[in-house]
């Protein structure tokens, strides 16, 4: 029995000081004891977690559902300020290309920069916005039979945006 608890309070020492001087540092930027910087650990997780309480935007819950004739695309893009997000989950009756992009506040038409691409019938996840503009998604019916996506998201965004046919039609948010 001593053996068992020799082993597991030297097992937790281990993993504690593992997670105190490389996880710590990686993750979260936090580097009590200098070994992650010293590492070149520090901020390797990316940006600090994001405060999740906001007073200044309202949380909203949209729905958008639309239909896709065969060889029909559609854009659905919400606004967003760096580092707001939202959690998204879209199905569709049929397999459908679907692009996540994203477009910077102020920059040149056609500039944007994509996240995801494929052939699916539903995705979900969250998204985290790197920077202001607007982000969504592209879907484009390739099939022989319509199709309707119907999309659910959660988050803090300011607007929204359909884009189909060559138009841009602002949406109002609920």
């Amino acid at each position: 029995m001593k053996r068992v608890l020799l082993a597991t309070a030297s097992a937790f020492a281990v993993a504690t000081a593992v997670f105190v001087a490389f996880v710590l540092p990686a993750e979260f930027g936090i580097d009590p004891t200098g070994v992650g910087g010293a590492l070149g650990l520090t901020g390797l997780g990316g940006s600090p977690p994001q405060d999740l309480h906001r007073t200044d935007v309202d949380l909203v819950r949209d729905l958008r559902e639309f239909e896709l004739a065969p060889f029909e695309s559609v854009e659905l893009k919400y606004d967003l300020a760096a580092g707001d997000g939202f959690v998204y989950a879209w199905e569709a009756t049929g397999e459908v290309v679907f692009d996540v992009h994203a477009e910077p506040e102020g920059a040149e038409p056609g500039v944007a920069e994509g996240f995801a691409q494929g052939r699916d019938t539903s995705d979900a996840g969250t998204y985290v916005a790197r920077f202001a503009g607007i982000h969504g998604w592209f879907w484009e019916n390739r099939g022989a039979t319509t199709v309707t996506v119907r999309v659910r998201t959660t988050g803090f965004v300011t607007g929204a945006t359909r884009y189909h046919d060559g138009t841009a039609q602002p949406l109002e948010l609920p």
